[in-house]
């Protein structure tokens, strides 16, 4: 049975995103596709997203910037997003669920699928599978970048956990992936 699997790029002072939403992503290397992307896309039973990571998503990999291999790959992908407003999601094989009961929409994607859960960034949804201790596994990718503000991955409001390092895997860009499992 796969995992629960909080994939994210973090700066080194723990921002998931900038002020105003920008996304600061590690510079493109060929390590970057290999060990995070690659992976993810491998063990990715289902993509798990809240509403404006989706929408980021969406605008990104539908434009003519992104790659169109890994966007038609990205599109048939099974996706979930998590929101309680969007009304509408028509990004391939997608569905919209409410959360209102976070370990029953678990149970229900385990039973789709033997491989892992993936939530890709999506901080405050994160956080809500962490204070309902679903999480299960951290695949935390360090950029060399001090934000100073903005969306924390790790918020608060949960009981404290335990975590156990499983592997650090530096990058050729200098960012640093770290593969951590609740303990």
């Amino acid at each position: 049975m796969g995992k629960v699997v909080v994939s994210s790029f973090i700066s080194l002072d723990g921002y998931t995103e900038a002020p105003n939403r920008e996304l600061v992503p590690p510079q493109p290397s060929p390590d970057l596709f290999r060990w995070f992307i690659r992976p993810n896309m491998e063990r990715g039973g289902i993509f798990i997203y809240g509403r404006v990571t989706y929408e980021m998503m969406v605008g990104y990999w539908t434009s003519s910037a992104a790659d169109q291999k890994q966007a038609a790959e990205l599109a048939v992908a099974r996706k979930v997003v998590f929101s309680r407003t969007l009304q509408k999601a028509e990004w391939g094989n997608v569905t919209i669920a409410r959360g209102d009961d976070l370990a029953a929409d678990v149970a229900a994607m385990r039973r789709e699928t033997d491989k892992d859960l993936t939530i890709l960034g999506s901080a405050s949804l994160a956080n809500a599978f962490m204070r309902a201790g679903l999480v299960e596994e951290w695949h935390l990718l360090i950029t060399p970048i001090v934000l100073g503000t903005g969306t924390r991955l790790f918020q608060g409001g949960h009981e404290r956990f335990g975590l156990k390092l499983e592997s650090a895997r530096p990058f050729d860009s200098g960012a640093v992936l770290l593969t951590y499992r609740t303990a």
